[in-house]
């Protein structure tokens, strides 16, 4: 199950998510693997399955679990803090549309 908001704002409103350094990915799939929330899936490009991030807004907020699995260090995230500052930015722009 995916959540549909973060701390009252709509999660497709926060830009947090995975991606994926194809320079480096080596095509192993512990990312696929490691996200039960399916953010990653495979897809065939050239022939050969790569990982790719299907469903961004389904990577669950903060979370870099997926990042530390990659052994080729190909899986980046946004900035925390940066990702925390928007988040209160979109919280007090919520609570003021709400009042």
């Amino acid at each position: 199950m995916t959540e549909e908001s973060y701390k009252g704002i709509p999660r497709n409103k926060i830009p947090w998510y995975p991606t994926i350094d194809y320079e480096k990915c080596i095509n192993c799939g512990k990312c696929v693997e490691y996200c039960t929330l399916g953010a990653y899936e495979f897809e065939e490009k050239d022939g050969k399955k790569r990982p790719v991030v299907k469903n961004p807004y389904n990577c669950v907020v903060l979370c870099t679990g997926c990042q530390s699995q990659c052994p080729a260090g190909a899986i980046s995230h946004p900035s925390k803090e940066k990702t925390r500052k928007i988040i209160k930015k979109l919280q007090e722009d919520y609570d003021t549309k709400t009042l």
